[in-house]
């Protein structure tokens, strides 16, 4: 539901506030709305995006502590989308100008249920349908891309989602960018040194449950010899039923890794002083688990 409100909220007023004003360039008018749940409560940090009537991006952000959103465009017709973590998207239009009333449009978000979760048990990644890659900065400009062909992992689903655990093992050697002198390099001494360290292992017993679909998985990861904590923000994307009729569920997580943390300290300064390979790496998994007979 989609209410414009006539006048502007009433706001409290002391004579120990001090109130901004924002002034508006020529030509500009203000579109300003607030974000509620169906009890009328402020929903906080969702994201709100403005495009035009032929999809073109106009603005974008997060509401504020008290839901509210508010920006200033040209005066005309525009397309509003609202999502939030737990709650149904928004979809929805508005016009923005002189000759419409002034006021805080309310967008009312209905909740959702979060989807099942998997049954207590034992699982195992399924390593046909998923997938562990990687992006690093070269040169201060590209992105390169890799992703790592071999692993394995288990999954135990505990009574409680919070008390369960996973252990997975990754073959270091299985390491592919797509040009195979840059996986020689990443196999050797300089960096992942595979011959030494054949396996990269992350074991988790710390299941967080944020809000909706959202979890915090915490645990340990070995690279290169060395451990250290890591967190994965984890989206949990629900149950499903594979071809032959096995129950399966599927998450996608994110982590942002630091080679030096890892003594992985190779580096080479181009002329210019850019180093050659960014310090940060960016880790995705897009995972499925089957249950183990």
């Amino acid at each position: 539901m989609f209410v414009r409100r006539r006048g502007k909220d009433a706001a409290g007023s002391s004579a120990s506030h001090t109130t901004a004003t924002l002034t508006l360039p020529h030509a500009a008018h203000l579109l300003s709305c607030r974000v509620l749940d169906t009890v009328h409560q402020p929903v906080r940090r969702a994201a709100f995006e403005v495009t035009d009537p032929i999809g073109r991006h106009v603005v974008s952000g997060e509401t504020d502590p008290y839901g509210g959103f508010a920006a200033a465009v040209p005066e005309g017709e525009y397309r509003l989308t609202v999502t939030a973590e737990g709650y149904a998207p928004f979809h929805g239009a508005t016009l923005v100008g002189d000759t419409v009333q002034s006021g805080t449009a309310e967008i009312i978000l209905d909740s959702v249920e979060p989807p099942l979760l998997p049954q207590p048990g034992h699982w195992e990644l399924d390593p046909a349908h998923s997938s562990i890659a990687f992006t690093a900065r070269h040169i201060g400009l590209a992105r390169i891309r890799g992703r790592f062909n071999t692993f394995a992992g288990a999954v135990r689903i505990a009574d409680r989602m919070e008390d369960s655990s996973m252990h997975v093992i990754i073959d270091a050697a299985s390491i592919d960018t797509g040009l195979r002198m840059r996986d020689d390099h990443l196999r050797s001494a300089d960096f992942l040194d595979a011959v030494h360290y054949p396996t990269v292992e992350f074991y988790s017993e710390r299941f967080i449950h944020r809000s909706g679909s959202r979890w915090t998985v915490a645990g340990a990861l070995t690279l290169h010899g060395t451990s250290r904590s890591v967190t994965l923000d984890t989206e949990y994307l629900g149950l499903g039923t594979g071809m032959e009729g096995e129950p399966r569920a599927a998450c996608r997580a994110s982590a942002e890794l630091h080679r030096e943390d890892f003594a992985l300290n190779w580096q080479s300064v181009l002329a210019n002083g850019i180093a050659a390979i960014g310090s940060s790496v960016d880790v995705t998994l897009d995972v499925q688990i089957v249950r183990k007979a």
